[in-house]
């Protein structure tokens, strides 16, 4: 997609953006730093948003997991985690988080792994707010999500927009977008001028 094409698409979500639900996986969207080379900001992420959703502060969701390190007992989150968070609320997003497990794994340098799997809560949003919008915008990758958007779709008629890097979309997402259930498939890469890349150095 050009740039042409991508300022009419963000000229048509903008007409409809308080019926627009966004959904970001952060989780999944730190990831794509390593096959698109810069790192997408949570500041610049929250400035493209505010183009496809206004209004209601619930339409534009934020999932990450809150890390408080590998003690179950700290009630006091690690310093990086916790500014991630404030920087979405600044940005005006909808904060959904959960804390971090600590996993034991071996194979790992200091035998823990994390994990903080959020595709439930994102789920189950997706169909509580179906009654507030009109068109899901997916800031994911993540194949897990196919099943609620196939359902919302269906069952609810709702339009669907994904936004993903193009090594990171789930080959069960490639197939909704086959069947025609998935509108359009954005690429970060395609974004770049809008995410402005000067800000990440």
């Amino acid at each position: 997609m050009d740039k042409i094409d991508i300022n009419k698409l963000i000229n048509k979500l903008e007409a409809t953006r308080s019926r627009n639900l966004v959904i970001v996986d952060f989780g999944n969207v730190e990831k794509w730093k390593d096959s698109l080379g810069w790192k997408i900001g949570i500041k610049e992420l929250g400035k493209l948003v505010k183009h496809l959703s206004s209004g209601k502060k619930f339409l534009r969701r934020f999932y990450y997991g809150s890390d408080y390190g590998p003690k179950d007992s700290s009630f006091n989150m690690i310093p990086w985690s916790k500014g991630i968070l404030e920087k979405a609320e600044l940005s005006g997003f909808e904060i959904e988080t959960k804390r971090v497990k600590y996993i034991h794994d071996p194979n790992r340098t200091q035998g823990l792994d994390k994990k903080c799997d959020l595709d439930v809560e994102m789920a189950v949003d997706i169909i509580v707010e179906r009654e507030n919008y009109d068109t899901v915008i997916v800031f994911s990758g993540d194949g897990d999500l196919a099943y609620v958007l196939k359902y919302i779709f269906e069952s609810y008629n709702k339009k669907i927009i994904i936004f993903a890097a193009r090594d990171h979309l789930g080959k069960e997402l490639v197939t909704l977008k086959e069947q025609g259930i998935i509108e359009h498939v954005l690429f970060a890469e395609d974004f770049e001028y809008r995410l402005d890349k000067d800000r990440f150095k």
